[in-house]
């Protein structure tokens, strides 16, 4: 299996090498072996759960939820229901935001024809004969 420094993670992942020890701190990472040298060594699976890290938090999961979602991942198939509720409640939460975002978005919109309504009238005043 192919392992991953630091920096290629980081790299690969978009997280920063601070991010990757804060969330080894907090417990979203666990696990993480270290060469002879005790520098991070992290596999194709790191790699991968960094990933699912990154949508959950990209979608806006609470990291308290993402620490949640992690240590229930750890406990293996007895917890596989209590993980899909988990994400059951984030997708809730992403079309929330999501209709909230079209709200908003609606309204932006509707400022920015008024603007381009204002800025017509102005050119046609502008070129109408005196």
């Amino acid at each position: 299996m192919e392992q991953f420094t630091p920096g290629q993670v980081a790299e690969k992942t978009g997280f920063s090498l601070d991010t990757l020890r804060y969330y080894e701190r907090i417990g979203l990472l666990d696990d993480i072996a270290r060469n002879s040298g005790g520098q991070r060594v992290f596999t194709e699976d790191d790699v991968a759960w960094l990933r699912i890290l990154r949508c959950l938090r990209e979608t806006g999961m609470p990291i308290q939820r993402m620490v949640r979602y992690a240590e229930l991942a750890r406990g293996g198939d007895e917890t596989v229901a209590e993980r899909l509720e988990v994400l059951r409640e984030h997708d809730r939460d992403i079309d929330d935001k999501i209709a909230h975002l079209r709200v908003e978005q609606d309204h932006i919109r509707a400022k920015i024809a008024n603007y381009q309504r204002n800025l017509s009238q102005r050119r046609e005043s502008q070129t109408s004969p005196a």
